[in-house]
């Protein structure tokens, strides 16, 4: 497997871009791929509603090797982005990225640590734009705090099961326009028992059905918005010696991620 081209930094203004805001002050260019995707399907309009489903560590190759996992989730999107993460493939650099389109040393955070991103992030320009924007993940995570502080909505939980289950909720009454749900059950266990355990592969699987729902709920309740809905990692993984997993090397397994996104305009 080669390394993925298209770098991670470019996926933050292609998201501002899809709500017709301004990026963050230190975002990279914006995705074209992803930019002209909306525009072909929106004809010149932008998404006002934008619901995200971040997966840790389910790294690209791990997609292509067992593809009956997602396939029904990859067959309702209808654009694939092959990105490649930052180094050191870490969560909290990765989504550092994600959401503020710029490197870890711009970002700040370069090693494994949770502190406070105080850079213009995605959240911060969504919120000048007058979005409202939810935040749901696991209390103590790198999402809960990397990110705090910013006018937007937390929804943190001791559960994931209550982290989906408020998604859905939150899909449901159809108030927030932008609602990015953080779900790491993959990761927790793959760094126990490895990544292709069966329980780590069965997570796996319960992130594609879980954001199979939330697009069908989607698809059900928000006909009359122009939306964008996505998911995809922060970085991959790979097995070590001892048969646990792990993911802070500069190669393939650990750096190529693959997003997928869908379109769907508002019904008349």
């Amino acid at each position: 497997m080669e390394m993925n081209k298209t770098p991670l930094e470019s996926l933050c203004a292609a998201l501002a871009y899809a709500m017709g805001v301004e990026p963050p002050k230190y975002a990279e260019a914006a995705n074209e791929d992803l930019t002209a995707y909306i525009d072909r399907c929106l004809a010149g309009q932008k998404a006002d509603r934008v619901f995200i489903y971040n997966t840790d560590a389910i790294g690209q190759w791990l997609v292509e090797k067992y593809p009956d996992l997602s396939a029904e989730s990859r067959e309702r999107m209808e654009l694939e982005l092959p990105m490649r993460t930052v180094n050191p493939p870490k969560t909290p650099c990765c989504f550092g990225t994600m959401y503020t389109g710029a490197a870890p040393k711009v970002h700040g955070i370069e090693v494994y640590e949770k502190k406070l991103i105080t850079i213009d992030t995605l959240f911060d320009a969504l919120a000048r734009a007058g979005k409202k924007v939810a935040l749901l993940s696991l209390n103590n995570y790198s999402m809960s705090i990397i990110f705090a502080g910013r006018d937007i909505d937390y929804y943190i939980y001791d559960v994931w099961s209550k982290v989906n289950a408020k998604a859905a909720e939150l899909i449901l009454k159809d108030e927030y326009d932008f609602i990015l749900c953080y779900n790491a059950n993959f990761d927790d266990i793959m760094h126990k028992k490895g990544p292709e355990h069966p329980e780590t592969i069965a997570q796996m699987g319960f992130n594609f059905r879980t954001f199979c729902m939330y697009d069908e709920m989607i698809q059900t309740h928000w006909k009359h918005h122009n939306v964008l809905i996505g998911t995809g990692m922060d970085h991959g993984c790979h097995e070590t010696e001892d048969g646990k997993g792990t993911h802070c090397e500069d190669s393939p397994r650990d750096r190529n991620i693959v997003h997928y996104y869908k379109i769907y305009p508002a019904q008349k």
